[in-house]
């Protein structure tokens, strides 16, 4: 089950998930771009998104307004429908209309892989970038083990090249694959210092000595979180 966390206030953004993509409100065209991997539900504290993806056939949650984050509001509808423990929970955010199927089905894959190992609690993925695109504090860098288990998260710039100059950053992308018992056990922990320092909340995960595994993909795809973000997303993929 892919869950698309929807909440109707930003304030950088107002309304931003009901914003016209190329004629769909940008939290249908991101369900819409997923739906071809698994069943799709957009999980919203807002009547306005449930008519409307009900007017475009996509299944919708109505969820509380007090969520502090999208994963407790995506665990909230897992409960109201009716998943099973081990199902797989892919957790895309409501502001990437352009998002690759390639990309959510590859952190559905390595979900799937993981779903029997207790240890691994989160999946999610990376990209490759330059020095340059990782200088940027909004773009969350990370780095892996051996095995491909994430290390840290950081807005910051890491790892440091100390000694010579490095182009091979890794940029995390925001979606998540949980089974609804990981993501149940994720709710329940308390929130980590680190997690509140660098308000990243996967670094809970971390600091509580769970894993989470990541698999590299390739996009071109970013959030909106701004309306010049979206003009800018609509010239790239025009």
């Amino acid at each position: 089950m892919i869950i698309i966390p929807a909440r109707i206030g930003s304030s950088r953004f107002p309304n931003k998930v009901l914003a016209d993509v190329a004629g769909l409100p940008m939290v249908i065209r991101t369900a819409k771009a997923v739906q071809n991997i698994d069943n799709v539900a957009i999980a919203t504290d807002s009547q306005e998104v449930i008519k409307m993806a009900k007017s475009h056939n996509i299944e919708a949650v109505m969820t509380s307004s007090e969520h502090n984050s999208g994963t407790d509001r995506i665990f909230e509808a897992a409960q109201k429908l009716n998943l099973s423990d081990d199902e797989v929970i892919i957790n895309v955010q409501g502001d990437e209309p352009f998002i690759e199927e390639a990309v959510v089905r590859a952190v559905y894959d390595l979900t799937v892989q993981n779903r029997a190992d207790e240890t691994v609690m989160m999946n999610s993925c990376y990209k490759l970038m330059q020095s340059s695109e990782a200088d940027d504090p909004n773009i969350v860098k990370l780095i892996t083990s051996s095995e491909n288990m994430a290390l840290y998260f950081s807005r910051a710039k890491i790892p440091y090249p100390r000694d010579h100059h490095f182009n091979d950053y890794k940029g995390h992308l925001g979606i998540y694959g949980f089974t609804k018992r990981s993501l149940e056990r994720f709710c329940q922990l308390s929130p980590a210092p680190l997690e509140e320092i660098e308000k990243l909340e996967q670094l809970r995960a971390l600091y509580h000595g769970f894993h989470v595994a990541m698999v590299e993909v390739e996009t071109k795809s970013f959030g909106i979180d701004t309306l010049e973000d979206l003009e800018n997303a609509l010239k790239i993929h025009a």
